[in-house]
């Protein structure tokens, strides 16, 4: 890196990681879905070009704090070992912006940038941040900024297309599509965080933080994750199509979910894996990706949710998951589909 960086000795990092070490396989697979969707290509490129990624980037710089070696320096430091953690070369600027919600975002198509709001800088403490800024340095890793960014600009222009109705539903039905594969990158880069901060019970905190823990010595994060099991237990359809209303226009998974899912993680034999150095390489990353091995553990995917899950109408919505990412396969293999 060409910047010099601290290296704390308790923690690793993983030379020329892959992001599919990380990357959860309904994203990976939702992604494959969605690229599979013929059409969806050409709508995509011209949303990205009729915007300019420095007109965004220069919003930023111009409303908001440039974190380096004299602005937010603490910050600084975690944003260069959160990038040396994961061998990312260049490291992402970050920008502070005024905002009392506690979020995180990045964006950007060629050079992705980090936004961190004070709301989130006031709410965590150092190893919270940590997490956090690793977590965003997964979905620059994994490429994500670029759909990210996509979905940002649709959800802008959404409004001014409200007079022209078959624009609007077109729109919407690009938003849905890339809000749901967006929802998956959040548990792909909640691991990224993890492999960055290397602390199960930091990132806990940090769910809990985000759950509406202001003070988490006030909350026991066995009850709070309790409440993920409840979730996930209800018998009567009614409280599963109230889940799915309340879950489709959010672009992250309830909290609870997230945390219950990061803590399946660490505590699998993958996680501990990538730890002692046993992980997937860049420099093995075929130049396409593989569709059918995606959607293959998309589907492996849905079935283990469903398998853990007591939910109705979960086990329902699983079983056609399975069964679209199946449809997808022929919808890529008719239109001639050979990688991205």
């Amino acid at each position: 890196m060409s910047e010099e960086i601290e290296r704390s000795s308790s923690r690793v990092r993983f030379p020329g990681i892959s992001p599919r070490a990380y990357e959860h396989p309904a994203d990976r697979g939702a992604l494959a879905v969605l690229r599979a969707v013929p059409g969806i290509g050409p709508v995509l490129q011209a949303v990205a070009g009729a915007f300019t990624e420095r007109g965004e980037r220069l919003l930023y710089v111009a409303s908001a704090i440039r974190v380096g070696p004299r602005q937010y320096p603490m910050i600084d430091g975690l944003r260069k070992e959160a990038a040396a953690a994961l061998d990312l070369d260049p490291v992402p600027e970050v920008f502070i912006e005024r905002n009392p919600d506690p979020q995180a975002l990045t964006l950007g198509i060629d050079k992705p940038f980090i936004v961190l709001t004070t709301g989130l800088v006031e709410l965590l403490d150092t190893e919270g941040l940590r997490f956090a800024i690793g977590h965003e340095m997964g979905h620059v890793l994994s490429g994500h900024a670029l759909y990210r960014t996509i979905l940002f600009r649709l959800m802008q222009l959404q409004n001014s297309l409200g007079w022209m109705p078959a624009g609007y539903w077109a729109v919407r039905a690009v938003i849905a599509a890339l809000t749901e594969w967006y929802r998956k990158t959040e548990l792909s880069c909640d691991r990224a965080g993890l492999l960055v901060g290397q602390d199960p019970a930091a990132a806990l905190r940090v769910h809990v933080a985000m759950a509406g823990g202001m003070d988490v010595s006030q909350v026991d994060t066995a009850e709070f994750l309790k409440q993920a099991k409840e979730y996930e237990q209800v018998e009567d359809v009614r409280d599963s199509v109230l889940k799915l209303a309340n879950t489709w226009r959010r672009t992250h998974p309830m909290a609870v979910v997230r945390a219950a899912e990061l803590q399946r993680w660490a505590a699998g034999e993958e996680y501990r894996g990538i730890l002692t150095g046993t992980y997937p390489r860049r420099e093995d990353d075929r130049p396409t990706s593989s569709f059918t091995e995606d959607i293959k553990n998309a589907a492996r995917s849905y079935k283990e949710s469903a398998a853990r899950s007591e939910d109705p109408l979960v086990k329902v919505l699983n079983e056609v998951g399975d069964v679209l990412v199946g449809a997808a396969g022929k919808v890529r293999s008719k239109f001639g589909g050979n990688g991205e």
